[in-house]
């Protein structure tokens, strides 16, 4: 007999299966949609590697994950010829050939022969390959079971995945399913839902794909040596934020670090908020100041601060600036100034992306309007507004189902029509000039249409109705009506995660821009309590960011102890990170008293407040500030280099900054201030602390050093402290 070939009892059992499920009803029935598809999803054959990558391979194309099985049915049965499947001889389908490996096959054997997987094929081919109709049930959701619950370390389970059909019958496909943990050394997955613990405490989200359907699992390891309850009852709590966090380390077995210093506190929130170092005087009067409420009063002076405008703007502008040399250089800056203006009024969060998403008027006096000037397609708009205000990334839903969540291509294209009607008179895009004015103005008409099927589709929002506006009615304030409503999770979320991320090193959601079930929060009690109390506040920033720097959450220590060395998620202690390029060169600027001069920008403007990155700095590029000539013009590197270690060590600019005449070195030196004294005000001017007595002493020991002149030491010792990992870091 050949080689997959049935034998005599397959066929028996083939014809007992099909003569069964024909007295049975359609239920019975072996479907391609809740029968086929799932195998070819399971076993990877529609993934983007394989037949599922555009335009697929060696001539066979699969939707990528099944998202259109319309034209999977037709390229299977009916492409090629329909020399695919062999009706006559199931088993010598090319289909069943290929993916058993009994014939030469690129992507290697994906079905075991004889396998169940081999058999149910086979059996539908044999059945004349039908398709679902419409009194067929479809599969409505999937769960996966047991109930979830933390693993202990090195615990092994094997999870079930159910598919619950509209009938109401249930279907146990965990051997059909696509598995996946969002954390593999925390909680590693193997095919058919089995789950192994790793030996370091964490979550992990395990995800099960069935149908282009996502059924998720939380879960987490929690440290293999308890603690004592009494060690998170005495934690101090300043407010909800403090109750939450210590909730959830407490389940996972991670006692928090302590507090951090006053000098360290002084010096990250001074960076966190304003993007520049506290001066020497500032310093000194938080160091000596002894009452009780000195932090939230310091929290409270720096969101007052004129310098608050231009971080957040900096910050901002990375998320919407355009190319410039897209977009022209006078549309840039007028958005520049609409950031900068939003930030000195404070404007709610829910008001700022109202006008941005429904800007109208000049591009360049109308500085919200430069969005539309660079994204002038509703599909490149929506990408945008979905990732920026909602926190979820739809690109993969505008050329097939979303991998990872519920949203396909209907969903995308139909919260485009939003943006349908967004019309442009003017000068238009002429790159790499792009110099006249232009204006967004609201079309009489404009459709968006699905790109499979053609047809139009009315807005309508991730969930809820779809809705006809009225022809004078701009869709877009509908859109923003939808977002900031009440009962509309992502907006809420997403805002208070970025604020959190900001203030944090890392969002309860990571990326910020990416929640979604299969990325689910760290506390999830957290987001949710955050998102509340942003939403009671007005969308009042300013008091938002004050709550959470009012936390001891926010005020711990950066130094790890014995439970939370590996945490990077749940807030036990404060992750180091780089400054900000612009903000560390004005660090090096404001440390050593020697202002950069930068083209295009007005006398004494500092890095923070450059409102275009075609501004040459060779600093500010090597230590990541975004490129314009890239795409995304927003990516911003924050990683460090060997070649950010060399600029310091040996950068011509910042040695001159050092040994300037007028710069900070030759005025401490000029001065009768005794060794001690001028550390001391180095390190002031630096790390915002008193050097330690082991630190002055060895640089006191360096100004008695014979031949030493006394300008000579300053200047080594400032150059010390600014190649240095504190200087550089923000604690």
């Amino acid at each position: 007999m050949k080689t997959g070939a049935l034998s005599v009892v397959r066929i028996a059992a083939v014809a007992v299966a099909l003569a069964s499920a024909s007295s049975s009803g359609a239920a019975e029935r072996l479907l391609f949609e809740t029968d086929i598809l799932p195998i070819l999803t399971a076993r990877g054959c529609n993934a983007g590697g394989c037949h599922g990558k555009s335009g697929g391979k060696n001539g066979f194309a699969l939707s990528l994950f099944g998202f259109d099985p319309d034209g999977d049915h037709r390229s299977i049965v009916s492409g090629a010829r329909g020399r695919r499947i062999d009706f006559a001889a199931p088993d010598h389908s090319l289909l069943l050939l290929k993916a058993t490996a009994a014939e030469p096959h690129g992507g290697g054997k994906r079905i075991e022969p004889e396998s169940d997987d081999h058999h149910r094929i086979a059996a539908w081919i044999a059945s004349g390959a039908p398709r679902a109709g419409p009194a067929d049930p479809r599969v409505d959701r999937v769960e996966i079971g047991p109930t979830p619950r933390l693993l202990a370390a090195g615990e092994e389970l094997t999870l079930a995945a159910t598919a619950i059909l509209t009938d109401g019958s249930r279907r146990e496909v965990t051997g059909d399913c696509a598995w996946q943990s969002s954390e593999p050394g925390i909680v590693r997955l193997a095919a058919g839902g089995r789950a192994t613990a790793g030996s370091h405490p964490g979550e992990a989200t395990v995800m099960a794909r069935y149908m282009g359907l996502i059924a998720t699992w939380d879960t987490g390891v929690a440290r293999p040596a308890g603690v004592d309850p009494a060690a998170y009852a005495g934690l101090p709590r300043a407010n909800f934020i403090d109750d939450l966090v210590h909730a959830r380390l407490e389940q996972l077995g991670i006692v928090p670090s302590g507090p951090c210093s006053d000098s360290t506190f002084l010096r990250r929130a001074h960076v966190d908020v304003i993007g520049r170092l506290p001066t020497v005087a500032e310093a000194r009067a938080f160091l000596a100041d002894t009452a009780p409420d000195k932090r939230a009063r310091l929290v409270a002076a720096l969101l007052e601060r004129g310098e608050y405008a231009d971080f957040q703007a900096n910050k901002w502008a990375d998320l919407l600036r355009p190319n410039p040399y897209r977009v022209g250089i006078k549309a840039t800056m007028a958005l520049d100034g609409f950031l900068r203006d939003a930030f000195r009024r404070n404007l709610p969060y829910d008001r700022f992306v109202r006008e941005l998403v429904t800007a109208r008027g000049s591009t360049f006096r109308d500085g919200a309007t430069t969005m539309f000037r660079d994204r002038r397609s509703p599909d490149e708009i929506v990408t945008m507004v979905s990732q920026l205000f909602l926190g979820t990334r739809l690109e993969c839903a505008k050329c097939h189902q979303h991998p990872f969540e519920r949203y396909g291509q209907a969903d995308f294209y139909a919260l485009a029509a939003f943006f349908g009607r967004v019309g442009y008179r003017g000068t238009g895009l002429s790159p790499p000039i792009s110099g006249g004015e232009e204006f967004v103005t609201l079309a009489d008409r404009g459709e968006v249409r699905h790109p499979l099927t053609g047809a139009v589709l009315p807005p309508r929002p991730l969930f809820g109705a779809a809705f006809e506006p009225a022809a004078w009615e701009d869709p877009r304030g509908a859109l923003v009506g939808w977002m900031t409503a009440a009962d509309n999770p992502l907006f809420f979320r997403a805002a208070a995660n970025r604020v959190w991320a900001d203030l944090m090193g890392v969002g309860i959601v990571d990326p910020v821009d990416d929640l979604r079930a299969t990325n689910p929060p760290s506390n999830p009690a957290l987001l949710d309590a955050l998102a509340a109390e942003y939403r009671r506040l007005g969308m009042d920033t300013k008091r938002f960011i004050a709550t959470i720097m009012a936390s001891h959450v926010y005020a711990a220590s950066s130094t790890p102890d014995a439970t939370n060395a590996g945490d990077h998620r749940n807030f036990s202690r404060r992750l180091r990170r780089r400054l900000r390029a612009e903000v560390l060169a004005d660090a090096i600027d404001d440390v050593t008293e020697v202002p950069t001069v930068y083209a295009g920008a007005p006398p004494e403007s500092r890095a923070v407040q450059l409102w275009t990155h075609r501004t040459g700095s060779t600093f500010l590029d090597v230590f990541g500030r975004p490129d314009p000539n890239q795409d995304p013009p927003c990516q911003r590197d924050p990683d460090a280099t060997v070649v950010q270690t060399l600029h310091l060590l040996n950068g011509p600019q910042i040695a001159a900054k050092i040994a300037a005449d007028t710069g900070a070195a030759a005025r401490l030196a000029a001065t009768d201030l005794p060794p001690a004294a001028l550390v001391d005000e180095l390190y002031l001017a630096a790390y915002a602390r008193f050097p330690t007595s082991a630190e002055r002493a060895v640089l006191e020991a360096e100004f008695a050093r014979e031949g030493r002149p006394r300008r000579r030491v300053v200047e080594d010792i400032l150059w010390a402290l600014l190649n240095s990992a504190e200087f550089v870091y923000e604690d």
